[in-house]
């Protein structure tokens, strides 16, 4: 099986798994402590059934969405995910240059190996900046000014991280600060020779190139990442912060990892434009719910005054129909990305893309719905079961 004969996400998944060493696989695939929360985010989704609506005329059919005075051909993105680079080397480019060709959202992550001015100017109108705030104030306002000067589109912090989250498979593996390739690692990583030698080519452990002018002159890879260690996670973070990043940048900004209904009121209050409704794929708390299950209650607290987006398990197009349905205005996906981009690089990521996109359509047909901004509660078994006065009313 090859990037041009895979059918699914899970077949991505696949063959990434044949490229990569286990310690590099677990990085990406593991959750926290039992990995509840990874089952969760999958079974909320499959709860839910869709109701197709036959004997309407579905030709034609319009998957584009509009996010904050940008047009995007589907209602998909890629996750932010840090160290892309150690799974290939310009990682974080190539998923740029991927969303650019496929119209859709790259939230590229501050912990990305790239610059942030590098992948910026790969796709100026597709690259949102994600950013944790740090301890020091000073970094975390260069952090804005310098997405601003490079073009990023939007800005999104991401707030689910106010400590480092127990994360037993990269434990096991000894994937840690600072990292060593020690001889068990080597042993099995052997099994891998195309990602030894890119590995060894590259000199190693990557940059994280947006965190070294922070460093001190000449600092190697592993000094960067031992200042990043340092810097975050950042847990005295409140909402003074976000008022600051809002009243210095003029773009579109988003909170990711808000879960709670009230966290959310505030947010719009707060003047931020959308929220990454996310448990961070289920790496943060392993008890968290699924964002899925929280939609509903969000949107009732944010009404139509924010753009919601999903991200957190999502794995086939009929998620994303289902996300629709219940409030959010698109979603994104982080794992299959890297999956696709360690399989294959550029094409892998677009392949990922193309495969969503299909589903998607084909899921809009099936039920008979043209236009994916049409889609709400009704569609769902749920709301047509629910009480006449609680009935979500199909859109016009």
């Amino acid at each position: 099986m090859n990037i041009n004969s895979v059918i699914n996400l899970d077949d991505v998944r696949q063959l990434a798994r044949r490229q990569l060493p286990r310690i590099a696989f677990d990085f990406i695939d593991g959750g926290v402590d039992d990995e509840l929360c990874l089952r969760r985010n999958r079974e909320a989704f499959e709860r839910h059934r869709l109701v197709p609506r036959y004997l309407r005329n579905v030709t034609m059919r319009d998957q584009s969405v509009r996010l904050f005075g940008r047009t995007y051909s589907s209602p998909i993105g890629i996750s932010p995910t840090g160290l892309a680079g150690l799974w290939r080397p310009g990682a974080d480019l190539m998923q740029a240059a991927a969303a650019r060709e496929a119209n859709v959202p790259f939230l590229l992550s501050s912990a990305s190996n790239d610059a942030l001015e590098d992948v910026v100017a790969v796709a100026p109108e597709h690259v949102w900046f994600q950013m944790y705030c740090t301890s020091d104030e000073s970094i975390n306002a260069d952090l804005v000014r310098r997405a601003a000067k490079a073009g990023a589109f939007a800005l999104v912090v991401s707030v689910d991280v106010p400590v480092n989250a127990n994360r037993e498979r990269n434990r096991r593996n000894g994937f840690s600060r600072p990292f060593r390739m020690t001889p068990a690692v080597a042993l099995e990583a052997l099994g891998h020779p195309a990602w030894v030698l890119r590995y060894l080519r590259t000199g190693g452990l990557p940059m994280m190139k947006n965190w070294a002018p922070y460093a001190p002159a000449g600092a190697d890879a592993q000094q960067v990442a031992d200042l990043y260690g340092t810097l975050t996670p950042a847990p005295m973070v409140a909402w003074p912060h976000l008022q600051a990043i809002r009243k210095a940048w003029t773009g579109p900004l988003l909170i990711k990892g808000l879960m709670h209904p009230q966290d959310a009121r505030e947010a719009a209050g707060l003047g931020v434009d959308g929220l990454i409704v996310s448990n961070h794929g289920g790496r943060q708390l392993d008890t968290a719910p699924s964002p899925l299950d929280m939609l509903a209650d969000i949107r009732a607290q944010v009404g139509d005054r924010i753009e919601l987006i999903l991200d957190s398990g999502v794995r086939r197009g009929s998620d994303v129909v289902i996300a629709r349905c219940l409030g959010a205005r698109s979603a994104i996906f982080g794992r299959p990305a890297l999956h696709g981009v360690a399989a294959a690089g550029q094409r892998g990521v677009a392949r990922v893309l193309e495969i969503m996109r299909k589903e998607i359509d084909m899921v809009m047909a099936q039920i008979g719905c043209s236009a994916f901004n049409d889609l709400d509660a009704s569609y769902l078994l749920a709301s047509m079961r629910a009480p006449a006065s609680t009935r979500a009313v199909p859109q016009e």
